[in-house]
């Protein structure tokens, strides 16, 4: 099974270039899911439907054709298919402190839970082989990294917090609830947790593998969606997920040559290259600006067509090594990037603001450093075995 991860910040047009991708692998024959993981759900939107046909059915995916389906998470649905006891307790403890039950219900839903939700139907899915491919439609970018890192945060979680913790309860619980005003959580709160964390086993390694999941990142040719973008692809690359395709949607076709639209051209043009010589060698798509809004699957065809002309393929593995990636050893931080025709004498280094760009010839590559790597500097180098790694100190 292969999994097409779109992210990007939000208002980007991801969702609609998620659909398309979905329509585009149902018509290349493809058993395909477009699942929304976004809070704010739009899928149903952009397919033209009623969002009450997801809230008739039980949950399950709702199917368009005989080969595409679509999914919007239901929380309400998912916290009595998997967090009864949970949201049952934290809503007693909500009660406990004088908030009526309508309010105790609604603040009960937890930050992830919905992330949680959608992971536990893909990993379902896998287990019962019931798509080729899954299209995950994300939440804006801080939600998204939100979403990929839970896996691992749980397990450390599971291996050395819930064993203890779950001791320690069932042994002061008897006494702490005489004089506690709220209950500690009881044994069967405890076996949710582990029950949910047995329905993700496995999770975590399929989002790292390259030749199962891919991200696609959505952008527009603008500046400030762009840094956006750029943070987007630092902390995928350091969360072991690899980038294979950057889309930049709504870019102005050439058929537009009004004189209202100077500025905008140019703009865009120095974004586009901009975007070209950051992302290189993760390759770059451009998606005209349409006319009209991409709405029903008439549309999306056509978007489709716009992305992937008749015959390309988006579940095609294209790459399954990370541009980059870091790492810590000692006292310094290193970043490691793979410069298969690269010599040692053409290679230069400096630091630009956040960035670190190296310099092989005339090519240049920009690498966004992640927060606790911004404010370091490059100390020193080395280039073996095709692989350039770069020291990084305090100054």
């Amino acid at each position: 099974m292969r999994i097409l991860l779109f992210s990007g910040k939000g208002g980007v047009g991801k969702t609609s270039l998620a659909a398309a991708t979905g329509v585009h692998l149902a018509r290349l024959g493809y058993r395909t899911l477009v699942m929304s993981v976004d809070p704010a759900h739009s899928l149903a939107d952009s397919f033209d439907l009623e969002t009450s046909l997801f809230h008739e059915k039980t949950g399950d995916p709702l199917p368009i054709n005989d080969r595409l389906s679509i999914h919007e998470v239901n929380i309400q649905k998912e916290i009595k298919r998997h967090w009864r006891e949970i949201s049952s307790y934290v809503s007693s403890v909500l009660r406990a402190t004088g908030i009526n039950d309508v309010e105790a219900e609604e603040l009960a839903i937890l930050p992830g839970m919905e992330e949680l939700s959608a992971m536990m139907w893909v990993n379902q899915f896998r287990r019962e082989q019931r798509y080729d491919i899954i299209v995950l439609d994300c939440a804006p970018t801080a939600e998204s990294m939100r979403f990929v890192s839970m896996p691992t945060t749980l397990d450390w979680y599971m291996k050395h917090i819930f064993p203890f913790q779950r001791t320690v309860l069932k042994a002061v619980r008897p006494l702490a609830n005489r004089v506690s005003p709220v209950e500690l959580p009881t044994d069967s709160y405890f076996a949710n947790i582990q029950d949910l964390f047995s329905k993700l086993e496995g999770i975590d390694q399929l989002l790292e593998d390259p030749r199962m999941t891919s991200v696609r990142l959505v952008t527009n040719p603008e500046k400030m969606v762009l840094r956006e973008t750029q943070r987007a692809f630092v902390y995928f690359s350091l969360h072991g997920l690899t980038v294979d395709n950057i889309i930049v949607n709504r870019v102005l076709p050439s058929s537009v040559t009004d004189d209202f639209f100077t500025e905008w051209r140019a703009s865009q043009q120095r974004i586009l290259n901009e975007i070209d010589t950051y992302f290189a060698p993760v390759p770059v798509k451009k998606v005209p600006l349409f006319t009209h809004e991409v709405l029903g699957a008439e549309r999306l065809t056509e978007l489709a067509r716009a992305l992937y002309g008749e015959n390309e393929d988006p579940a095609e593995v294209s790459r399954t090594e990370a541009p980059y990636t870091f790492a810590k050893r000692n006292e310094h931080y290193e970043v490691r990037l793979l410069l298969p025709f690269a010599a040692k004498g053409e290679v230069g280094l400096f630091k630009k603001g956040d960035e670190l760009v190296v310099q092989i010839g005339t090519l240049r590559r920009h690498i966004g450093l992640p927060t606790s790597m911004a404010a370091l500097s490059p100390s020193r180098a080395r280039l073996e075995n095709k692989i350039l790694t770069v020291e990084m100190r305090e100054t």
